[in-house]
This record gives C-alpha cells, structure tokens and sequence, in this order.
C-alpha cells in the first residue's frame, strides 16, 4: 500500500505524551497470542531502544542546548513508547519462554530481510548471521524443554525450525573480522537503508536483553549459555552497525531513525492480527509521524538541507511482513554452513591458513570444549532423554548435524573434510 509520511499532517507532539495508566498496558495472553505478534513487540521494542539510545549519544556530542532540548523532548516520547511495549510481556512468561520469541526473531527478520535486499555486501552478512541465530534459537530451546518442560516448536507456532545451524562454538572470531564494509547511503537504495537500520535495532536489543537478563536466570548452566551467546550477539551487532554509512551527520541519522520507525510501525500496522495491539501500532505510527517532521524541521534548520537529500520522495518501499522461511534458511544452511568472517569478506574455513586469527581466538576461548557452555546444554539434555530436541521437517540438510546422540562441535571451526575424518576416528563430535 502506498504511503508517504512527510504529506501526512503531523499532530502536536506535546499530545503525544501520557500518563501513567495510558502508560501500562494490557499484557498478551501467552496461549492465544500469534508468534508473530511476539515477535513485532520485540522488534518494536528494540528499535524504540535503538532511537533513544542514539538520541543520547548525539546529545551527548552536541553543544547546542536549543537543538538539545529538542532531542529530549522526542526522547522522552520514545521512552514512554518503549516502556508500553515493553510491558505487553506478560508477567507469568518466563525469560527464556521470552528468549524464544527473540531468537524466532532473528531468524525470520534476518531471513526475511536477506531475500528482499539489493546489495549483496548486506545480503552476505544477513545470510552469515542468520545461521548463527538459527542455532541460538535450537540450544535455548533444549535449555527450556529441559528446565521447563515447554515445547519450544509450541511458542514458535512450528513456522520456524529447531535444529543445529552453524554450531554455536564456531561462531566466537577474532574481533577484527566482525568489521565490514560501510555502505555509501547516498548511492544505496532506501530498502538497503531501512535493511540496515532494522537489524542493527533487532540485533542491539538481543544483546542488551541477554547483558541484563543472564545474570537473573536461575541455573548455573542457563546463565553461562546467556554469557556465551550475548559475546556472539556483541558480534553481531559489530558486523551490522558496521554496514552503516559513517559520513552521514548526526541530524541526516537522526531523521533516518524516525523514518525507519514510521516504516515500522506502518509495517506492523497492516501485518499486525490482534486487534487491541494494532490499535497501539497505529498510535505510534501517527507519534512518529511528528516525530519524523520535526527532524526534518531541525535538518533544515541546522544544516540547511532538506529532507529529500537524505530520504529521495519519502514514499515507503515494501513493507515488512514476517512469517515463514524454513526454505530459504535450509538453503542457506546447506550452502554458507563451514563459511566464517574474515575481515571484510567471508570464506570457507578451506581456504584460511591455519595461522589465521580466527583458530587462535578459537584456542583461548574454547580451549575446552566440553566447557563450552553452548556445548554443555545439549550434551546435558542428550545425557538426560537419550537425544536432543528439535522440530524439523525433515532431515538437517547437514549431514554431520543430524546426528541427535551427538552434539557436534567442529563444523564451522575446521574444514568440511577435517571434521568429517575426526567423525570417522571416533573423535569429538
């Protein structure tokens, strides 16, 4: 559906703020809620973390008090926003039954954004991170059917698989080869932009969410899978906000942050089922909208250009809708599974000399591999009922992942041929 944000009348941005019982909602019912209605709160979530968080970081370098008052007006807002999505979470939904929806999230954002970009440098990262997260979603997952007894494949409405990706313990890389390439956004096409700015959001609040909530879960083994995936997501967040074009102003990223979230909630707007949240949705598209103008006002204001420089006609390219891509991830999976990061590139581990960075941070940090906390859990679960849990639709398209006796630590770490002679020698899987 057509729209373009800037030709709709802003409202007055002082009517936007609430007060406290405006500020608390209704929570969702866990057993009547869509996946993907979770899975929109998180997002949403995340990005109104993402705009409040850059609005202090140009606060804090920026010496005029004018423009600064203007930034905590629109952040006060933001905050509101972010504190009522927020508490959509129901109180009785534990933190890892919530870790599920955020892992969902990543994998069918990350899959739905990489089959709709244009530039391949930002497809190569998606596709790379997408395995990782995929194999979040599965060792969280035997975490919470060991220690709960909640079937994973229930939460996730069984649209999203639950097997072994990319092996967790091959995803900690030497910290230089999360660095990519920046994107130059004023060749890039808008949905590159929007792309961009949208996992950078997701992926941020993944890793602040797994920074604060680990040290809180109560098993010793829970928390140390929260340490170890949290340093993954740290990763993750370097290589995606490493994409972003370096030379745009604070007030040129100021406005592309409101336009991303008008794009958002717009998308939600029109995706969203339950009624009562869509109603929200709809609220904050319309906050947004004047929060959108009034960047625009402060370019031209300070820098003296118009909005159009940075955003062409404003009109929205194709909206998010999430939803299913069990195909696309199985083919990714088939094809990038023994790729890492190297730099600004990403290679299989055939063709990386064996003095590279990448098996030398792999020597510290995983030198025991059965304290792998990623590696404790399913060894654990497979001890306690024989075999690890999944939701496949069919076998893994790995031959080495489809072992469930057997949780397999070296795809990803060494060559295809390598790990499969240590299978056959009865090594470590």
């Amino acid at each position: 559906m057509w729209m373009n944000p800037f030709e709709l009348k802003p409202m007055d941005i002082n009517k936007s703020i609430k007060n406290w019982c405006e500020l608390y909602p209704k929570s969702y019912n866990i057993c009547e809620i869509s996946p993907y209605t979770k899975t929109r709160i998180v997002l949403m979530n995340g990005t109104e973390f993402e705009a409040v968080k850059f609005s202090h970081q140009f606060s804090r370098n920026c010496n005029n008090n004018d423009l600064r008052r203007e930034l905590a007006l629109l952040r006060n807002i933001e905050q509101q926003q972010q504190k009522k999505i927020s508490n959509l979470k129901p109180k009785k939904e534990t933190l890892l039954e919530h870790t599920i929806t955020y892992e969902q999230l990543a994998v069918d954002l990350t899959a739905r954004l990489a089959q709709r970009d244009p530039d391949q440098n930002v497809v190569n990262a998606l596709n790379f991170a997408l395995l990782e997260d995929f194999d979040h979603l599965y060792r969280y997952s035997d975490l919470l059917e060991m220690e709960y007894g909640i079937l994973p494949e229930k939460l996730v409405g069984r649209y999203t698989e639950i097997m072994p990706g990319r092996p967790t313990i091959a995803h900690h890389r030497y910290p230089f080869d999360n660095v990519k390439c920046a994107t130059n956004y004023k060749d890039a096409d808008l949905i590159t932009k929007l792309d961009i700015a949208i996992i950078t959001a997701a992926e941020q609040q993944t890793m602040n969410y797994y920074m604060n909530i680990g040290a809180f879960y109560s098993s010793d083994i829970g928390r140390k899978l929260y340490q170890e995936i949290g340093m993954v997501e740290e990763e993750h967040v370097t290589q995606y906000e490493s994409l972003m074009d370096p030379n745009m102003s604070w007030l040129e990223n100021l406005l592309m942050h409101e336009y991303t979230e008008c794009y958002l909630y717009y998308s939600c707007m029109m995706d969203e089922t339950d009624p009562c949240i869509k109603k929200l949705w709809e609220c904050y598209f319309e906050f947004e909208v004047a929060h959108l103008h009034k960047s625009a006002e402060l370019l031209k204001k300070y820098e003296n250009k118009e909005w159009q420089e940075v955003i062409c006609d404003g009109t929205f390219p194709e909206l998010l809708k999430l939803g299913p891509n069990i195909e696309y991830v199985r083919r990714i999976l088939e094809k990038t599974v023994s790729y890492t990061s190297v730099r600004e590139d990403y290679l299989l581990l055939e063709d990386i000399p064996d003095n590279f960075e990448f098996f030398m941070y792999q020597d510290i940090v995983n030198n025991n591999v059965n304290q792998v906390p990623s590696h404790m859990v399913i060894n654990e679960y497979i001890r306690k009922h024989g075999c690890d849990y999944r939701f496949e639709v069919d076998e893994n398209p790995i031959k080495l992942l489809r072992d469930r006796r057997c949780d397999n630590t070296c795809v990803g770490r060494y060559p295809m041929k390598k790990c499969e002679l240590m299978l056959k020698k009865n090594c470590d899987c």
